[in-house]
């Protein structure tokens, strides 16, 4: 990707910036903390393509009533380890964040629970909801589903979501396991930032309304957004040859987990518009370790096989071997330390935000 100019603004600064903004759109005090956390913690992470430049979504979403801050959601469907929320269109972060911390409640009593919701908006990274069991003891499990943007195996037309899930299971000492991914071969975020920086897709990304592969960014994203065909691929890639057909199965799943389990809507149905993102479905889950064993052996037992990982032997002209999660938990230390790295484009918009609403923007970091 091209070499963008990228500035540094301090954490608690772009939190701070981040929280004023959504209590302008109409939020609670603790909503908008909520938000400005969450949004924050993909940029500190290294999920910047979810992180504060999608800031935008939501102050163009609340404007044009996409997005409701004040809205109520209600539970439509409930047991001792389940429920099903209408979200009501609400903003998906704060909701989201209060959805799984009644799953984890639930759990601590039953061992195992889940929540579907419908009806809800973009809620930033899955792996963020994932990991608030790991200080419980617990495996944490979020996905949602999106937009139609993918393609399925031999088709040409987008069929169903980026639908990223995320996994996050403690370990010990090492630092978790945390699998956060879409289940196409990039999210809409990732071909956005080519856009802003007008350059070319790599190969084996996207297909055009012909089912042929393609490198421009712009046409994709305009013609994923008027549904005239075309999007970007499963995890895999084009065909069966890598796996392609896998990633088509993950991202349906995750449909019928999100969707299809708490009545909302799924597939192609799921529309963004210009000016937002749209009404879409989750799903959460927490399971206790002890369901299975001594958490503490099995934490043992992780940093011995996380260890295994990193121990590796890199291939030539590679320094480490990762495992999921472990360059996001660096990559948070760093930006703990030395502020979080942003593009001048998106450092922009958000000086367009803060000018819009009279707000004052974080300091940057020398």
């Amino acid at each position: 990707m091209a070499n963008n100019h990228m500035v540094r603004v301090d954490c608690i600064g772009l939190k701070h910036f981040c929280c004023e903004v959504f209590k302008k759109l109409g939020m609670s005090e603790g909503q908008a903390e909520d938000s400005a956390d969450i949004l924050v913690s993909a940029d500190m992470r290294g999920i910047s393509s979810h992180g504060v430049a999608r800031l935008w979504r939501y102050v163009n979403g609340v404007r044009n009533g996409v997005m409701d801050p004040h809205t109520e959601s209600r539970v439509v469907h409930e047991t001792s380890i389940s429920k099903v929320i209408d979200a009501q269109g609400s903003i998906g972060l704060s909701l989201s964040r209060n959805v799984m911390k009644d799953v984890i409640q639930m759990a601590k009593g039953s061992g195992f629970a889940a929540a579907s919701v419908r009806d809800s908006n973009h809620f930033g990274i899955a792996g963020y909801y994932a990991m608030m069991g790991l200080p419980e003891d617990m495996i944490g499990i979020a996905m949602t589903n999106t937009a139609a943007l993918g393609v399925p195996t031999f088709g040409r037309d987008a069929q169903f979501g980026t639908n990223p899930l995320a996994i996050a299971i403690p370990a010990g000492t090492m630092p978790p396991f945390v699998l956060d991914m879409a289940t196409t071969v990039v999210t809409r975020g990732k071909v956005e930032n080519y856009n802003r920086e007008d350059t070319p897709l790599p190969p084996g990304w996207a297909v055009n309304t012909q089912g042929e592969c393609t490198s421009d960014a712009r046409a994709l994203l305009e013609d994923m957004l008027y549904q005239r065909g075309g999007g970007i691929l499963p995890l895999g890639g084009l065909g069966e040859a890598l796996g392609g057909h896998k990633g088509f199965g993950l991202g349906v799943l995750v449909d019928i987990l999100s969707a299809v389990s708490s009545g909302g809507v799924f597939g192609k149905s799921v529309m963004d518009s210009k000016e937002t993102s749209a009404r879409v479905c989750h799903f959460f889950a927490a399971i206790r370790i002890d369901l299975f064993r001594d958490p503490e052996a099995f934490k043992s037992d992780m940093d011995s096989l996380l260890r295994e990982i990193t121990e590796a032997r890199p291939a030539k002209g590679r320094e480490r071997v990762y495992y999921a999660g472990l360059k996001e938990h660096e990559h948070t230390l760093n930006s703990s330390k030395d502020g979080i790295p942003v593009s001048e484009i998106v450092w922009n918009n958000l000086v367009e935000i803060g000018r819009d609403l009279h707000i004052s923007l974080p300091v940057l970091k020398s």
